[in-house]
C-alpha cells in the first residue's frame, strides 16, 4: 500500500463514505452521466489503441470493488440517443439474479433521492410520473453495466484531424470574422464552443520524444506542426538554429543567434550587467526568466544547466509554433499574447525579461506593453532587449527606426529604469530597486503610479493598464536582497508572513511531500527508468536521462510537489498552476524561484497537445466539485488528456469518492488505470494512470 500523509490544511475535499453535499453530487453526477454506456457499435471508427501491457507491483483495489462509486448516486445520461423502449429490453436483459439485491438497493437510493431534492436543485428534478419512471430505469441500466466493468463502458471518440495542434480558445479566424484586428485575434476568447469532448490524436508518424538531455537538443520533425520548407525557409535569426536532419531538427548553441552563438550572447549579457559570465547570474539574484517570443528556446535551453528558468511566451500560431517546439524539446513554455490583456503573473514575478527580435511594437499604444514589463520584473531586475531598431550607425540612418528607438528610451527612463549598458543592437536596463525615483519626476512625465485598488495580484483576464504596479505590494523586495538559488526556494519567517504562511507550516508541507515523491517515483520507477514493455531492446538509461522532462502540477498549493521533486535530484521542470477556484498562492511560488501560472481548469490551457510528461493534481477534484457544477469531470479528464504526451503520466489524489468516479471516467479515455491505497488515510486514495500510444489506422485502399 502506499504510505504517504499531505498536510490537511491543503485538503479541500470531504472525507470518504456518507452522503455527500449537494455540490458534489451535482460535479460527479455530470460526470457519471459521460460514462454511461450505449448500444452502439464500439468499433466503426478505424482507430486502435496499442496495448498497454504495464503492470503495477503495488496493492491495488480490485476491479469490482472499483466498479460502483461509493457515494451511491448513479446518474444516467439524460442526452442519450438509446430510446426508451430500447432502454427497457436491455434492462431486463441485464436483470439477472445475480444484480437481483442491487436492483432493490438502486430503486430504493433512486426514490429517496427523489423525494430529498433541495430546493435548489430542483431545476435538475424530472417532471412528471413517465419522466420520473424512465429515470429510475436509467439509474437501473447504469448500474448494470458498471457492475459489468470498466470494459463495458462506451470509449470517447476521437477529434477531427484539424484538432491534432490546436489550442481551444485561440481561432484566430473565428476572432477575425468577429472584427477582431491590430493583434486582438491573437487574444484568447474561451466560450461554450471551445470546448473539445473529444480525444486530440498525435499526427500519423509520431514517435515519442528522445530521452533528456538528447530530447532538448533533437526533436523528431513530425510531432510538431513544422514542415521541411518551413525550417530552410525561416528567416528569423532565431529560427536560423534548426538544422533539419532527414526526420529530426536538431538545435546547435553554436548555430547563429543575434549574430553570435547562444552562448556567445548569454555571456554578452552577463558582462553587459557587469558579471563574468552566465555561470554568474544566479549570484546576481537572477532565477527566472520570461523570453517574450523566444524563438525556439535555444536561450532557455542554455541556461538550464546553470539552475536558470526561461519561460518562454509567445502568440498562438497555427504552424511552425515557437511555443510548441520548445515544450516538444521539454522546455517551459506558454501561449500568451499581452496586446491587449495583462499577463497571467502577479505583479513582481521575474528576475529579468528578455526580448530579442520578437516582433513587439513596443513603441505603440503608449508604451502599453513596457509598463506590462515592469509589472512582472522585479525590483533590481533586468530588462534584456535585442532589436534592429537598437542605436546602431546602421539602424539610426533609418528615420522612422530613430523615432521609434528615441520612444523606447525616453519611455524607459519614465519608468525610471537605468540604462545600464549597450553593446551593438542589445541593451540592457535596470528596474530601481527603491521607489523614490517615481516621486521625484517630473510632473506629467511618465505613467502615474497604479492606485491600491487596480494593483493586483490575480490579473487573470485583466486589461492592460496604463500605470506602474507593484509599488503597493509587500513583495517589494529588491533581487539582491532575496536569497540567492537554492537558498530562496525556503522562504524567511519574514518573507512567508508577507504571504500569511507560517514557517512551520510550510515545512510540514515539504516534508510529506518529500515523502510523497519517493513513493511516488516507487510506483513509477520500474516503468520509467526499465526496459519500456512498448519499446524493447533499449538499455536502461541513467539519471538524469529519464522520460518525465516536465510535469504539470494542476494545484499546486505552495509549491511542495516542485520542491520535493527539486529534492529528490530529479531533472525535471515543473509548471505549477493555481487555479482560479483556490486561495492565489501563486505569488508565493514564484518567489520560491518556481515557475507558475493562474488557470481556470473548466477552460482549456493554453498549451498545445501533447506537451507535458506528467500531469499531477492533489484536490483539485474536490475544489471543483465545490464551485457548483461550473463544468463536469469529464471535461477536466477531456483536457488533462489533450495536454498530456502518448505514453504519458497522470498522478491524482482526492477523496474516495471522486477517485473511484475518476476511475471510470478514465476508461472512456482508453487510459490503463490504477487505484492504489493510502495506508495512513483511509479518506483518500491515489489514481495513476498511463496514456497509451494510440495510432491512426491508414484507411483500406
Amino acid at each position: 500500500m502506499f504510505n504517504g500523509r499531505m498536510s490537511r490544511s491543503l485538503h479541500r475535499g470531504i472525507s470518504g463514505g456518507g452522503k455527500l453535499p449537494e455540490d458534489i453530487q451535482d460535479f460527479m453526477k455530470d460526470s457519471q452521466m459521460k460514462v454511461k454506456t450505449e448500444n452502439e457499435d464500439l468499433h466503426k471508427n478505424h482507430l486502435s489503441p496499442s496495448r498497454n501491457p504495464f503492470q503495477f507491483f503495488y496493492s491495488i483495489n480490485s476491479s469490482s470493488k472499483q466498479s460502483i462509486p461509493t457515494n451511491g448516486y448513479i446518474v444516467p445520461d439524460q442526452y442519450s440517443p438509446v430510446t426508451s423502449r430500447n432502454r427497457y429490453k436491455l434492462t431486463l436483459f441485464l436483470l439477472k439474479l445475480s444484480l437481483f439485491m442491487i436492483i432493490i438497493l438502486a430503486l430504493t437510493g433512486s426514490f429517496w433521492w427523489t423525494i430529498s431534492l433541495t430546493t435548489s436543485s430542483r431545476g435538475h428534478t424530472f417532471h412528471g410520473y413517465r419522466r420520473l419512471q424512465e429515470q429510475l430505469v436509467s439509474d437501473l441500466w447504469d448500474i448494470g453495466e458498471l457492475s459489468l466493468g470498466t470494459s463495458g463502458v462506451k470509449e470517447s471518440e476521437f477529434c477531427p484531424l484539424e484538432s491534432e495542434n490546436y489550442i481551444p480558445c485561440f481561432n484566430t479566424t473565428e476572432n477575425l470574422d468577429f472584427g477582431l484586428t491590430m493583434g486582438h485575434e491573437n487574444d484568447r476568447h474561451c466560450g461554450p464552443t471551445s470546448k473539445q469532448n473529444c480525444l486530440v490524436l498525435a499526427p500519423p508518424a509520431y514517435k515519442i520524444p528522445h530521452r533528456w538531455p538528447t530530447g532538448r537538443d533533437v526533436i523528431w520533425i513530425d510531432n510538431v506542426k513544422i514542415n521541411a520548407q518551413q525550417v530552410l525557409s525561416s528567416g528569423s535569426l532565431t529560427k536560423r538554429m534548426m538544422l533539419l536532419d532527414e526526420d529530426q531538427i536538431s538545435f546547435s548553441f553554436a548555430s547563429s543567434m543575434v549574430d553570435d552563438s547562444i552562448e556567445d550572447y548569454s555571456h554578452q549579457i552577463a558582462e553587459m550587467i557587469g558579471l563574468r559570465n552566465e555561470s554568474y547570474l544566479v549570484h546576481a539574484g537572477v532565477r527566472t526568466i520570461l523570453d517574450i517570443g523566444c524563438g525556439f528556446g535555444s536561450l532557455g535551453a542554455h541556461l538550464f544547466p546553470k539552475q536558470l528558468l526561461t519561460m518562454c511566451i509567445a502568440n498562438y500560431e497555427s504552424s511552425g509554433s515557437q511555443v510548441e517546439i520548445t515544450l516538444e524539446r521539454g522546455l517551459p513554455a506558454l501561449v500568451a499574447s499581452f496586446t491587449s490583456k495583462k499577463l497571467p503573473f502577479p505583479s513582481l514575478s521575474y528576475d529579468m525579461v528578455h526580448s530579442a527580435w520578437d516582433g513587439v511594437d513596443w513603441n505603440h499604444k503608449d508604451g502599453l506593453h513596457l509598463i506590462e514589463v515592469d509589472r512582472v520584473l522585479r525590483p533590481g531586475g533586468y530588462f534584456v532587449w535585442t532589436s534592429p531598431i537598437a542605436n546602431t550607425p546602421i539602424s539610426t540612418r533609418n528615420k522612422d527606426n530613430l523615432k521609434k528607438w528615441d520612444f523606447v528610451r525616453n519611455f524607459a527612463k519614465d519608468l525610471c529604469w537605468d540604462l545600464l549598458s549597450q553593446q551593438d543592437k542589445t541593451v540592457v536596463w535596470k528596474k530601481p530597486s527603491n521607489k523614490d525615483c517615481y516621486a521625484s519626476r517630473n510632473h506629467g512625465s511618465g505613467p502615474l503610479i497604479c492606485k491600491v485598488g487596480h494593483d493586483v495580484e490575480s490579473p487573470y483576464y485583466h486589461q492592460l493598464e496604463a500605470c506602474i504596479g507593484g509599488t503597493h505590494s509587500h513583495r517589494w523586495i529588491p533581487i539582491e536582497k532575496r536569497p540567492n538559488w537554492p537558498s530562496r526556494a525556503r522562504l524567511n519567517t519574514k518573507e512567508l508572513a508577507i504571504h500569511g504562511v507560517l514557517s512551520d507550516d510550510l515545512y510540514e508541507d515539504d516534508v510529506n511531500w518529500n515523502l510523497a515523491i519517493r513513493n511516488y517515483w516507487s510506483l513509477l520507477s520500474p516503468l520509467i527508468f526499465s526496459d519500456h514493455p512498448k519499446r524493447p531492446g533499449i538499455e536502461d538509461p541513467s539519471p538524469p536521462y529519464n522520460m518525465v522532462r516536465n510535469v504539470l502540477d494542476m494545484n499546486a498549493h505552495f509549491g511542495g510537489f516542485n520542491s520535493a521533486l527539486l529534492d529528490a535530484r530529479k531533472s525535471v521542470w515543473v509548471m505549477n498552476v493555481v487555479p482560479t477556484t483556490a486561495p492565489n498562492n501563486l505569488p508565493l511560488i514564484l518567489d520560491r524561484g518556481f515557475l507558475g501560472v493562474l488557470h481556470d481548469w473548466c477552460e482549456a490551457f493554453p498549451t498545445y497537445p501533447r506537451t507535458y510528461d506528467l500531469v499531477h493534481a492533489e484536490g483539485l477534484l474536490s475544489l471543483e466539485s465545490e464551485k457548483h457544477h461550473r463544468c463536469s469531470m469529464m471535461d477536466i479528464f477531456f483536457e488533462i488528456d489533450r495536454i498530456l504526451r502518448p505514453e504519458g503520466w497522470v498522478i491524482l489524489r482526492d477523496t474516495t469518492s471522486l477517485i473511484e468516479t475518476a476511475r471510470m471516467v478514465t476508461a472512456r479515455l482508453k487510459w490503463e488505470a490504477r487505484v492504489v491505497e493510502i495506508e495512513s488515510n483511509s479518506d483518500e486514495k491515489l489514481l495513476v494512470c498511463q496514456k497509451p500510444f494510440i495510432k491512426r489506422r491508414s484507411n483500406p485502399s
